[in-house]
């Protein structure tokens, strides 16, 4: 697999360099210069979820890992559930929230620490990231307690809910948590610059497992073919997918899925009122404001990473522009819509919310449509109780992790500070 500086179009790199290297020179994203498409798309469909996984993975990294390695890495990353939900008359809800930590990010993390694990070979490395909301129990518990990995995560305080937080914040040993006085978009310009230093990378073997990593986007490939699997085959040809967007990974995803022949006609991804891509979709203009707090906080984000991807594909034709929508949601509407899900039976938090709305919005009366659940509803449980009036309950993992020690940090948004802080917890002399 060769991948290109998406800023600097000189470095070009193999699968396992970006891996390693994470973020490129000019903080620039990594990406595939080739995106051929996979032959046979429906008998690809009929093979269980690790077995097609594995035929999507290898297409997409070439021949950099043993067609038996990968299979062994896909089958302990990919160790839980997919499940396509019937939510109406022609929607469907795919649920990604399955995994140990209840959130698609498991897909990405779990295949990222497999990936790590090869190919550093027992070298030191520190897996630096900014979260969101969901990144961090993802890497966290991906990453725990495996030998010669020390992970730094960097969180906005009080600007995640209580149980996306304790999930990786409670863990300890290996896992460094601080909470950073700020937004995620200062979080992540803190993850920026740290990869701008040459003392601090040498020092500790620095890796970002932020989505900016190829390893999380290519694993996240895999589960839009599960969806489409498990559609009836007669609605597969107009399928719509809609995705709640914050620093836009997901929906890269999705579109590199496309591009490699997923029969996907139309793809949403919709945002909270962090609305930079939505705007610039309209206007051509890329104006990022200052990011604002919401109820689906794990999409406040004002300066995505990946849109460089996403437009790359736009740019170069792979993906049709007229096919691709982005609408902002507003918070008012989020709530409304969260209580028409309940009324459908159907439990949604804010983020699979706001999701059914982009594609209500932009879906014709002829598609099928599938809206994403990047997060089990209990990690949101005062929201989604709070606006539905209901009591939900709470998954026995949440709730362990409820009930124990936040161990994280206080952090100013300061890069001196990261740096001493990072050096005076991980540097062995």
């Amino acid at each position: 697999m060769n991948l290109v500086n998406l800023k600097d179009e000189q470095q070009q790199v193999s699968f396992t360099d970006a891996v390693k290297t994470g973020l490129g020179r000019n903080q620039g994203v990594f990406f595939p210069t080739d995106l051929r498409k996979l032959d046979n798309i429906d008998a690809l469909l009929e093979l269980p979820f690790a077995e097609r996984s594995t035929e999507i993975l290898a297409h997409l990294i070439g021949d950099e890992l043993p067609k038996d390695t990968l299979a062994e890495m896909v089958t302990r990353a990919f160790n839980f559930s997919v499940k396509l939900e019937k939510v109406d008359s022609k929607n469907y809800c795919l649920e990604l929230f399955h995994g140990p930590t209840l959130a698609f990010k498991d897909f990405g993390g779990r295949f990222m620490a497999e990936c790590v694990g090869l190919f550093n070979q027992g070298e030191r490395v520190t897996i630096l990231t900014a979260t969101s909301g969901d990144t961090g129990a993802a890497v966290a518990h991906a990453f725990y307690n495996k030998p010669n990995v020390d992970v730094v995560i960097l969180y906005p305080e009080g600007k995640i809910s209580l149980a996306q937080q304790k999930l990786f914040t409670t863990l300890g040993g290996n896992i460094h948590c601080y909470a950073v006085n700020g937004s995620f978009d200062d979080c992540q310009a803190l993850v920026k610059q740290a990869f701008l230093d040459d003392e601090l990378k040498s020092k500790l073997g620095l890796n970002s497992a932020n989505s900016i990593n190829i390893s999380r986007l290519v694993a996240q490939v895999c589960y839009y073919f599960e969806a489409l699997a498990q559609l009836p085959k007669a609605e597969r040809d107009n399928v719509h997918i809609s995705v709640p967007s914050g620093n836009f990974g997901n929906v890269c995803a999705a579109m590199i899925g496309s591009v490699i022949g997923l029969p996907i006609k139309k793809l949403s991804a919709t945002t909270n009122q962090n609305d930079t891509v939505p705007r610039f979709v309209t206007s051509g203009n890329w104006d990022p404001k200052a990011t604002l707090e919401s109820l689906s906080n794990a999409m406040d984000v004002s300066k995505p990473n990946n849109w460089p991807r996403v437009q790359s594909m736009i740019d170069s034709d792979k993906f049709d522009k007229h096919d691709f929508y982005s609408r902002s949601i507003s918070e008012q509407v989020t709530a409304s819509v969260m209580q028409d899900i309940a009324n459908l039976g159907y439990i949604a938090e804010p983020h699979t919310a706001i999701a059914y709305e982009g594609l209500k919005l932009d879906q014709d009366d002829n598609s099928t449509g599938i809206f994403l659940a990047t997060a089990h509803p209990a990690k949101f449980k005062e929201s989604v109780e709070e606006v539905l009036n209901q009591q939900i309950s709470m998954p026995d993992v949440l709730q362990s992790a409820l009930d124990k020690a936040c161990l994280a940090q206080p952090l100013e948004a300061d890069y001196k500070q990261l740096k001493a802080a990072m050096f005076e917890t991980l540097l062995v002399s």
